[in-house]
């Protein structure tokens, strides 16, 4: 006999049904939203690169002229062999003496390590143009060493100065090395940290030496960290504009071309085929290191037993000396720009002064400009975490769209690869604009509102910085547990609500580190926003570029210290208040 369902349960179960269906299509449109911002702001701008490439100035179809021309251009084309061998040196440079100071930091018992940590990530908060500022005081043709500090040694020790010709090739090599330097110890620092001490057991047992050792143990443990680095720190220096733009001086490269193209000649059609051609070694660059992560096996498991270095007399003392040397070194360059910023009149007159804060007398927007970045960090750092957090939730933890949501993983991972100056390039041709044309066929742009606004600039600094801050907010979501969604499901409460109950508290520290990530790099970084700002927004970091070009290069150090300063103050404030996160996460597990 058939059994009949009562009526209140059939209701019930309709509810739920419609519930569900409900809650399905919610996430099916923040699934088609998150795919149409990330067309927006990552895949159409670039599509807008590609196509002007291929154009005249006129818009007409030209194919590859503007890239044969480039190359049989001598003067164009030796910026590429240019930037190349810059990025190889450099990269070579910082990964080795990176590798060194991980391994000095993971490998003895050298006192200050806590220190040296810190010391090693302080350049993060640095303009790229400031480090090369430093650099132009000290060995610049005015600079302390190149000068003999004035010739304070001249009569005691015979010593008249060290001019390292600083203007070219071998100023942004030192420049780039301080840029770069903190990412590569990041990335060897976690890799080196993250093995297992049975291996080096066994290796001592059998009596092998300790160059053996190092060869067969510690270097293939390492190897995958050191590719990362290597990858990295390459795409990092072909596409900085900061460091070359102060002390290239007629040594060009990839990135200054660019800017000299697209501000100094208007040539916007040559200025987007070198953008291409900057995109190709670090796409590659991305690619590689994409399939090498891939290939990456796991190291460290549940059975391994973290290592623990031994107390050596001689090797802690050379590794103490060895990051003391490179910090040295490091916050020499750092402490110039802040003494730069406080002499009268460089290096005539060291007496001391704060008449370089006076920003009314230089170009570049003084004051204004500064809080204009503050600002612009500050929505970067809100809106950008609020965008990264809900894209990477929606990807993760949701189901409907499998597709979409794989297409827009991938997209996510294209910023990576993206230097800023192309994004910047990117946003002038899409965002310009008043009207679009396809051939015979002419339209309205409906996002032509958004340029020459804050709202661009912020937009241009979630996408230059979006993968990393993805990857973060991704990883941070996979260490929860799927059950949370499934039992909230069975219960019949709506995913949002789980969301904002359960998943966004476990995942405040890394919401915290999202935004003091977009926030520092926001603060500091150039290549996007030199296209974009308008004469009503000028910012902090075009300021030390415009006040440099025109020669107030003291202005231009004051400019970088305060930027410094508020990007320390700031790394401050998120350590207060990380720990007193953890203590309260910590409070509470335990209850």
């Amino acid at each position: 006999m058939q059994s009949v369902v009562p009526l209140p349960a059939r209701s019930l179960a309709s509810r739920a049904f419609e519930k569900l269906a409900t809650e399905d299509q919610l996430k099916r449109f923040l699934i088609i939203l998150m795919v149409f911002w990330l067309l927006l702001g990552v895949v159409l701008p670039l599509l807008t690169v590609i196509q002007r490439s291929l154009v005249d100035r006129e818009g007409n179809w030209v194919g590859l002229a503007n890239y044969i021309h480039y190359f049989s251009t001598p003067a164009l084309s030796i910026s590429f062999s240019n930037s190349l061998q810059v990025a190889v040196v450099t990269t070579i440079f910082a990964v080795g003496l990176a590798f060194g100071y991980a391994y000095a930091l993971t490998r003895t018992q050298m006192p200050a390590k806590r220190f040296f940590i810190v010391a090693a990530m302080l350049p993060l908060y640095v303009p790229p143009l400031a480090h090369a500022i430093g650099l132009v005081y000290l060995f610049g043709r005015k600079g302390l060493i190149t000068t003999g500090f004035s010739g304070l040694f001249a009569d005691s020790l015979g010593w008249q100065g060290w001019d390292i010709q600083l203007y070219g090739f071998n100023g942004i090599v030192m420049g780039e090395f301080l840029y770069v330097f903190p990412q590569a110890v990041m990335i060897l620092f976690v890799a080196a940290s993250l093995v297992d001490a049975r291996l080096y057991e066994a290796s001592e047992t059998l009596g092998a030496p300790a160059w053996r050792t190092f060869l067969t143990v510690t270097l293939p443990s390492l190897k995958f960290g050191l590719v990362s680095a290597t990858f990295v720190t390459f795409t990092l220096v072909i596409t900085d504009f900061g460091v070359p733009k102060v002390v290239g001086g007629n040594y060009s490269v990839l990135a200054t071309d660019i800017y000299k193209q697209v501000i100094g000649q208007q040539n916007f059609e040559m200025g987007a085929t070198i953008s291409i051609l900057l995109l190709i070694p670090t796409v590659l660059a991305f690619l590689a290191d994409r399939i090498v992560q891939h290939q990456q096996s796991t190291t460290f498991t549940s059975r391994s037993v973290p290592f623990q270095p031994k107390l050596n007399k001689w090797a802690d003392t050379l590794a103490f000396a060895y990051c003391l040397i490179i910090t040295i070194a490091v916050f020499i360059v750092i402490a110039t720009v802040f003494l730069a910023s406080l002499v009268n009149l460089w290096p005539y007159k060291m007496d001391l002064t704060i008449r370089h804060f006076d920003f009314s007398k230089v170009g570049g927007g003084g004051y204004g400009a500064f809080w204009n970045s503050v600002r612009m960090s500050g929505y970067t750092a809100f809106f950008g975490t609020i965008l990264t957090f809900l894209s990477a939730y929606i990807i993760e933890k949701t189901k409907p769209l499998k597709s979409m949501r794989m297409v827009a993983y991938f997209i996510s991972m294209i910023p990576m690869a993206l230097p800023g100056l192309v994004i910047g390039i990117a946003y002038i041709f899409f965002f310009n604009p008043l009207t679009f044309r396809f051939g015979s066929f002419r339209f309205e742009n409906p996002f032509a509102f958004l340029y020459g606004t804050m709202a661009i600039l912020v937009l241009s600094n979630i996408v230059h910085f979006y993968t990393v801050s993805f990857m973060t907010a991704t990883t941070a979501l996979k260490q929860l547990d799927h059950e949370f969604e499934t039992v909230s499901a069975s219960l019949g409460v709506p995913f949002y609500r789980t969301f904002f109950k359960v998943t966004l508290p476990l995942s405040l520290p890394a919401l915290l580190e999202i935004a003091m990530y977009y926030f520092v790099n926001a603060m500091v970084t150039v290549s996007a926003v030199v296209f974009l700002y308008a004469p009503h927004l000028k910012l902090a970091s075009v300021a030390i570029v415009n006040m440099d070009d025109a020669g107030d290069t003291a202005a231009a150090a004051a400019m970088s210290v305060l930027v410094i300063l508020t990007s320390v103050g700031t790394r401050l404030v998120y350590d207060l208040l990380t720990r007193g996160i953890a203590k309260r996460m910590s409070a509470w597990q335990h209850r």
